[in-house]
């Protein structure tokens, strides 16, 4: 695997030791990768209320987002697994976007103008499967549905 995706996995795992999962004991870790080389982290943050929990990719999206940078996006590392009793991450199976994440990543991906490379991971384990965000959310409603550029 390619050394962005290497990159990607690595910090997508530290972050997910952040992760607040206390309900479904659940961590998740996202790692961004901007133009210019820099990576903005997320872990997931559930909540009391479930609806009002974020995901991991959104939380870094929205870390990149408040930077100004939405349009610098370029890749995003996603690893979980379930937690062990010291709540770090188990589990060898790549983990990918849920449905709501992989919205927010195409709002990036078309205010970018590129098909941002998604890197699934386990929370262990060397298998890492790419997609391109297209494929993960074929025929996505965004910004240019609403004549954004």
């Amino acid at each position: 695997m390619s050394d962005e995706a290497t990159r990607l996995i690595a910090a997508a795992r530290e972050a997910a030791r952040n992760a607040h999962a206390p309900y479904s004991h659940f961590a998740v870790g996202a790692a961004v990768l901007l133009s210019d080389g820099s990576v903005v982290t997320g872990a997931n943050v559930e909540n009391a209320s479930y609806g009002l929990s974020l995901c991991a990719e959104t939380v870094a999206i929205a870390s990149v987002s408040a930077s100004g940078r939405l349009r610098d996006v370029v890749a995003i590392g996603v690893i979980g697994g379930m937690m062990d009793a010291d709540g770090a991450a188990t589990g060898s199976e790549p983990v990918r976007p849920c449905g709501r994440c992989r919205q927010v990543i195409n709002e990036a991906a078309q205010m970018s103008r590129r098909d941002v490379a998604v890197y699934c991971g386990g929370a262990h384990g060397d298998t890492i499967a790419r997609y391109t965000l297209s494929a993960l959310l074929p025929d996505a409603f965004g910004p240019s549905d609403l004549g954004i550029d």
